[in-house]
């Protein structure tokens, strides 16, 4: 039972129809572990230990809505109605011990056909095709690579871009099949429709390029395609680049803008994420990395769009994160990369708080262990 005491970080928040127990979200993170698209045992293991360690949601990490849409041969796919039927267990999982499961759908744009990163993270080598990794050509809004030495893309016309909403359409389909309850469409870091969205990859002459309004429409589209496949319960999240970070790309007031027009179209929830239009990685290297360093995009498109956003980006101390709630700067918390560190961060945040002192919150395979080991730390020493 919650109480006026209780910390935002722990009070449940509803969505639509569905209801996190706790404001902490597991973001997407690729771990490049996929088999043709298929999950492998590494997903139950990874994933499961995040809803063990009690996430209000875990969202799959980007899985790809075309062969052609992955990053690397080692991403998940849900192309095909057998790739939802080996997803199934994950959210059956996820959702058995209390986090709500959820996927980022996405398309990889023209970072599309590379290496996983232990082996670079930059264009295949020869080493890497003669291990099996065959090279596709990626597809984009324009026929320019990512930087030199990485593929052209071909520039996707009017007919591949109704084949690629129908894409979105059907991944929705079958992730609502798997028993994900909510979806998330990748609208970030320099991958397929961010690119359409950034004059720093959209240099098209036709409708979907262009000005501000013709560089989101394709993006726009597909989240009304989305919104149309989702049930009414069942709430949207778009991950977004609030900033290219980069001169002449894209900026907060364009961010704004589509948040605005992302909102009239149904979406519930805006995951603040940045950079992307560069090979350094998801983020762009000249951003200042520090705790909370994505926390004023949240803020401002909160206050400003009034819509639900979530945080991202360095959060790692949970009365930091009590703290960005506290402010009304969002009203998700996402950690990733700490996570990674600590998966059972939010059952430790809150011991932090002093919320579950005798475990009752835990897993009854964990509590009934831990609850006697504390009692031992408790014990008096033997004189």
């Amino acid at each position: 039972m919650m109480t006026a005491s209780t910390p935002l970080l722990f009070e449940p928040i509803q969505l639509r129809g569905i209801t996190l127990p706790n404001r902490i979200v597991i973001p997407p993170m690729c771990m490049y572990s996929a088999e043709e698209g298929f999950p492998t045992d590494f997903h139950m293991a990874h994933l499961g230990k995040f809803a063990l360690g009690g996430a209000g949601m875990v969202i799959l990490e980007v899985t790809a809505v075309s062969r052609d849409g992955r990053i690397t041969h080692g991403d998940l796919g849900i192309w095909d109605d057998e790739h939802a039927k080996r997803l199934a267990p994950l959210a059956t999982f996820l959702k058995s011990e209390g986090s709500v499961p959820a996927i980022q759908i996405g398309h990889s744009g023209r970072k599309g056909s590379m290496q996983r990163p232990w082996k670079g993270n930059g264009p295949l080598t020869p080493e890497d095709i003669a291990d099996g990794d065959i090279p596709w050509q990626p597809e984009a809004p324009s026929a320019v690579p990512l930087a030199d030495g990485w593929l052209t893309p071909r520039e996707l016309d009017l007919d591949d871009m109704k084949r690629l909403r129908g894409a979105f359409a059907d991944a929705t389909k079958r992730s609502v099949d798997a028993g994900f309850e909510s979806v998330e469409i990748h609208c970030a870091h320099g991958y397929l429709l961010q690119t359409f969205l950034s004059p720093l990859g959209n240099f098209r002459n036709d409708a979907y390029g262009g000005d501000l309004e013709g560089r989101m429409r394709l993006s726009l589209e597909i989240a009304e395609d989305v919104r149309a496949a989702l049930p009414d319960n069942l709430p949207l999240f778009v991950r977004i680049s609030s900033v290219d970070a980069i001169e002449g790309g894209w900026e907060m007031e364009d961010s704004l803008t589509f948040s605005r027009e992302l909102k009239a179209r149904g979406v519930d929830v805006i995951d603040c994420s940045s950079g992307g239009q560069s090979p350094k990685g998801a983020t762009n290297f000249k951003l200042v990395r520090e705790p909370g360093y994505q926390v004023p995009y949240a803020a401002q498109i909160r206050r400003e769009v009034d819509i639900t956003t979530q945080a991202v980006g360095l959060i790692t101390d949970p009365h930091h994160a009590e703290a960005i709630l506290q402010a009304g700067d969002a009203d998700l918390i996402a950690i990733g990369r700490e996570a990674l560190y600590d998966p059972f961060w939010p059952r430790h945040a809150a011991d932090t708080f002093k919320l579950d002192p005798d475990f009752k919150t835990w897993p009854p395979q964990y509590a009934w262990w831990l609850e006697k080991r504390a009692a031992g730390q408790r014990a008096p020493a033997a004189s």
